[in-house]
Order: C-alpha cells, then sequence, then structure tokens
C-alpha cells in the first residue's frame, strides 16, 4: 500500500469517530432486577421473553433456584435506549413487579 493510501484511510477513519453519535459510542450497561411473583416454572421463560422485547436490550439471563421461587433476571441494555426503571415497568406490566438487586446475583 502507497503511504498516500495509507494516509487516506486514516483520515477517512478518524473522521467516523469524529462524526459518529455519542449512542454509538456509549457504552452498554447491566442491572440485576428481583422479580416477584415469579414462582412457576413459566415465569422465568415469560420474564426473559418480556425483559428482551424492551428497546435496548442486549440481552437476558433468568435464574430461579427451583419452579417455585421468584426470579432475579440479569439484564444488558444500552443506557441511550432504556432504562432499569423501563426495565421494570415492563415486568411489572406484565404482572410481575420487580426491583432492582442490592447487590447483583442477590435477593433484596
Amino acid at each position: 500500500m502507497s503511504g498516500r493510501l495509507v494516509l487516506k484511510c486514516a483520515i477517512f477513519l478518524s473522521l467516523g469517530l469524529l462524526i459518529a453519535s455519542p449512542h454509538a459510542l456509549a457504552a452498554d450497561a447491566s442491572v440485576t432486577l428481583d422479580v416477584h411473583h415469579a414462582g412457576c416454572v413459566l415465569c422465568g421463560p415469560i420474564v426473559k421473553s418480556t425483559l428482551a422485547q424492551v428497546k435496548g436490550v442486549k440481552a437476558v439471563q433468568v435464574s430461579q433456584p427451583d419452579g417455585m421461587a421468584d426470579v432475579t433476571a440479569s439484564v444488558t441494555y444500552d443506557p441511550a435506549e432504556t432504562t432499569p426503571a423501563a426495565l421494570i415497568k415492563a415486568t411489572t406490566d406484565r404482572g410481575y413487579p420487580a426491583d432492582l438487586a442490592t447487590k447483583p446475583g442477590s435477593r433484596s
């Protein structure tokens, strides 16, 4: 490659980063929710599906110690598109009230 071509590529890439929106450069965030009234074997998948449908959610993992326990949901999301409050509202609207876990993976 010629030096001029390398220089042009470097300039093009630099300009692309400068004009990219701040949202495109923002890092994902994570939150852990304690989801209540979810004490059956079908509740975990319903909670997971509900959270996955929220715009901006990148990944959802749910854990349920047994089929009769409430669910803990770990959610990775784009903070430019959603918030923990919106995630809590989504599960609450579906009949599963939630709150922020006091420590990731723990029950509050």
